[in-house]
């Protein structure tokens, strides 16, 4: 993978110290507790930069941003970075100064939390390394393989697709749909239901006469009627002359008609 011109950055921390350290006697590693922790031999910020494969950790002044120091990482973890065995907010590292002459210095951070970061973002940058350059090996083998299978037409190439089955199954639909559609048929003979129309209205202020009504007879009628008998053809009355009737004196007791019968 051909290094790129672009420079990103990865990861910024405003403080960081920088320390002397005495060279390693034996194999067991660096440890913090050698270096005068209380005197560091410089103050100031770190940036993380990636340019291609390459992580470069760039030491710099806190106002003015002019280089301190820079150490360019190819591998992690590796000869560039170490980690001392004592602490964990603690590395040991390689910086250059580009003509080909280098020195091991001890960087340390404030917070345990920035050195985390600091160990994360150069784990994430080679693990992004090491996936590119997995992807471009196997689009290498891909290429070498052999040819791709062409499974493009050719010119005046067609095909033929039988759908014929397509017209059976609407034919089974239509059969076995129901022919009322969810409605049921009139029944045989008869008429469409009629509405009946409305009373007609009648004109404001005409009162309808009641309906008369026959007469009821009762038992009581047929055995006492009291109603007068229809008058003779002759023109006679048959009740007499109420003014014929004798009056009673004074102190006796009325007559009753003798026509009254009870």
């Amino acid at each position: 993978m051909a290094e790129s011109g672009y420079e990103s950055v990865i990861c910024v921390k405003p403080e960081v110290h920088v320390y002397r350290i005495p060279p390693r006697a034996t194999n067991r590693g660096y440890r913090a507790a050698d270096w005068k922790l209380d005197q560091p031999s410089w103050s100031g910020r770190m940036r993380i930069t990636a340019k291609g494969k390459i992580a470069y950790i760039k030491l710099e002044d806190k106002t003015s941003g002019e280089l301190f120091a820079q150490a360019p990482v190819e591998q992690y973890p590796g000869i560039s970075v170490e980690s001392v065995t004592d602490s964990s907010r603690y590395f040991v590292v390689r910086i250059e100064d580009g003509n080909g002459r280098h020195a091991f210095i001890g960087v340390g951070f404030v917070d345990r939390g920035d050195s985390f970061d600091f160990n994360v973002a150069l784990q994430d940058h080679f693990k992004w390394v090491r996936q590119e350059g997995e992807l471009a090996k196997q689009a290498q083998s891909g290429e070498n393989a052999g040819p791709k299978l062409d499974l493009g037409f050719k010119e005046g190439q067609t095909i033929k697709i039988n759908i014929g089955n397509i017209k059976k199954k609407e034919d089974k639909t239509s059969k076995s749909r129901p022919a009322g559609s969810g409605f049921l048929p009139p029944p045989p003979g008869g008429k469409g239901i009629g509405v009946i129309p409305p009373p007609a209205s009648q004109p404001p202020g005409l009162i309808e006469p009641p309906v008369s009504q026959p007469p009821q007879t009762s038992t009581s009628d047929v055995l006492f009627d009291l109603s007068p008998p229809a008058p003779s053809s002759s023109g006679t009355d048959m009740w007499g002359d109420f003014a014929a009737a004798p009056s009673s004196a004074p102190g006796q007791t009325p007559q009753t008609p003798n026509w009254v019968q009870f």
